[in-house]
């Protein structure tokens, strides 16, 4: 998990993007233990995701400059993502062309949405939202998304009932 002692959450939001494209890299490599970095993937992924909708995003929606409608689609395109994430979980066999399609379709999902959410809500945030106020939003994002990790959020199990709740939020 990123550490950083900069609590301004567009830092923390970019450090944790950062950190999904170096698992992403991990992943695509057969020598390395797929099992393991999915389920360190799917931890930050789902914590992330939700931290975001439950204490971010519903903080900048009060900022004129940030735009209401990309707020709401990073949360679709958080739900079509844990539908990708799912997918992919349950493909057992990780030496398998399934399981590299849908690691595939996972990546296409999630850096779409964070080259969205970057150029949009992010820029937005830092341009609009003062620094205090980003700082405050740090540090209650870090805290949701670590409190959610530790609490298993990347499981199966979680991530079956996260698409569930969510399915319409995806077109």
């Amino acid at each position: 998990m990123p550490t950083t002692t900069n609590t301004d959450v567009v830092d923390l939001i970019l450090a944790d993007h950062r950190r999904f494209e170096d698992l992403f890299r991990g992943l695509r490599d057969r020598g390395n233990d797929r099992g393991a970095l999915l389920a360190e993937l799917a931890h930050l992924l789902v914590g992330h995701a939700e931290a975001e909708e439950s204490e971010v995003y519903p903080a900048l929606r009060r900022f004129k400059g940030v735009d209401d409608h990309e707020v709401e689609h990073g949360a679709e395109e958080h739900a079509e993502g844990h539908v990708a994430l799912l997918a992919l979980m349950r493909v057992s066999d990780t030496a398998s062309d399934e399981w590299e399609d849908k690691l595939e379709e996972l990546v296409k999902d999630i850096n779409h949405h964070v080259d969205e959410e970057e150029r949009t809500i992010l820029n937005d945030a830092r341009e609009s939202v003062p620094d205090q106020r980003r700082a405050e939003l740090g540090e209650r994002f870090a805290t949701v998304r670590d409190e959610r990790i530790e609490a298993g959020c990347g499981s199966l199990e979680h991530v079956q009932e996260l698409v569930e709740r969510t399915k319409d939020r995806i077109d």
